[in-house]
């Protein structure tokens, strides 16, 4: 790792907004602050408080890290886009993360880790020390094995539907942020939203021509 390396991570895909700030492969600085709307707005706020106090201007960095879900949608959107322009405005890498692997980081063994993804469904994707054994997937909960060994944020409605649980052991935007370090120089593309279903919102159906 070059000395004074400059990584940072955000993610804003669930009602949240947190940004993590890496120097040198260490945390220097997160911030994570809750909000069901508004992370179009808050997000480059943050980046800016956070690098303002490491002392650090945009040009500095070396790598972005998002993350690109699953998630709300419109926050997804958010934080890839953001990622996207700084990526080519810096001329750096924008290194996208999903939000299961970051919560896998630092697990031991088999686990599976869970994500709400409402009308009792959940994401679920499983791993084994961290390294992921399949493509995460989302299934009705009424489906779901309740004795598997399961990672779930702490505030998540379905944590009481398994037996054996545990919380992430690390914070999403330091999680992302670590991954993020691991990739670069690796050969990594544009980040891209991670959509495991259907958006809620029916998309407009185009009209047929009226004949005159």
């Amino acid at each position: 790792m070059p000395p004074n390396q400059y990584v940072l991570a955000f993610d804003t895909s669930a009602a949240h907004c947190a940004v993590s700030l890496f120097i040198n492969g260490e945390c220097f600085d997160e911030r994570i602050e809750p909000m069901v709307k508004g992370q179009a707005e808050r997000l480059f706020p943050l980046c800016e408080k956070i690098l303002t106090l490491a002392n650090i201007s945009w040009r500095k960095l070396d790598a972005i890290g998002v993350c690109i879900g699953p998630g709300n949608f419109t926050g997804v959107r958010v934080g890839v886009s953001a990622a996207r322009g700084l990526s080519l405005s810096l001329k750096i890498p924008a290194i996208g993360i999903s939000r299961l692997e970051a919560m896998a980081l630092d697990s031991k063994s088999k686990a599976s880790v869970i994500m709400d993804a409402r009308q009792d469904k959940i994401y679920i994707q499983d791993f084994f020390d961290g390294n992921a054994l399949n493509k995460p997937k989302i299934i009705n909960t009424q489906n779901a094995d309740f004795s598997i060994d399961a990672i779930i944020n702490a505030d998540d409605k379905n944590i009481d539907l398994f037996k054996n649980v545990n919380v992430p052991k690390c914070t999403l935007p330091n999680a992302i942020a670590r991954l993020a370090i691991n990739r670069i120089g690796s050969e990594n593309s544009r980040p891209a939203p991670m959509y495991l279903q259907e958006p809620n919102a029916d998309l407009p159906k185009e009209q047929p021509p009226k004949l005159i």
